[in-house]
């Protein structure tokens, strides 16, 4: 595989950027499946299973911002394809929350919202150059729905 596939295969997380329609939420959703992996790898060892989703959002954001800056010569500016940013910004979300269906859902559906309507001048990230307006639009939505949801759990009292 040429680096240029390699990159592709990365920035669209493994061709879902491909789906005509929505391909952003099947990507946050991608990210949700590998939580759910990292969960049945570590499900009583909350430390490890935070310690590898901070890891591998880290990871994947510097992955993911070269990926997102050789795509975008091939498909443009901020293309609908790449939806590695989705990946990390969903990842972001979750990140310091414990594990359970009820957050993963909120955790998503947070994102979402926070990553179509771009409150808190969360767009004004989209003016960087060399991938990292991709990805960092998608960190600062992931980083409000985080907070929400922590909030939201405390007022609840929905940690288990």
């Amino acid at each position: 595989m040429n680096h240029q596939r390699l990159h592709i295969f990365i920035a669209s997380a493994l061709g879902i950027g491909y789906i005509p329609k929505g391909s952003g939420t099947f990507g946050a959703i991608l990210a949700c499946l590998g939580v759910l992996g990292l969960n049945a790898l570590f499900p009583s060892d909350t430390l490890s299973y935070q310690g590898v989703l901070m890891g591998l959002t880290i990871i994947f954001l510097f992955i993911g911002r070269k990926a997102s800056e050789v795509t975008e010569l091939i498909w443009g500016e901020d293309s609908s394809k790449i939806v590695i940013d989705e990946v990390v910004g969903q990842w972001l979300s979750l990140c310091l929350i414990p594990f359970s269906w009820t957050n993963l859902i909120l955790g998503l559906v947070l994102f979402r919202i926070y990553d179509i309507f771009k409150p808190f001048n969360i767009r004004s990230f989209e003016k960087y150059e060399k991938g990292w307006g991709v990805m960092l639009d998608d960190v600062a939505a992931g980083i409000w729905a985080n907070l929400t949801l922590q909030i939201v759990l405390l007022l609840f009292n929905f940690y288990v």
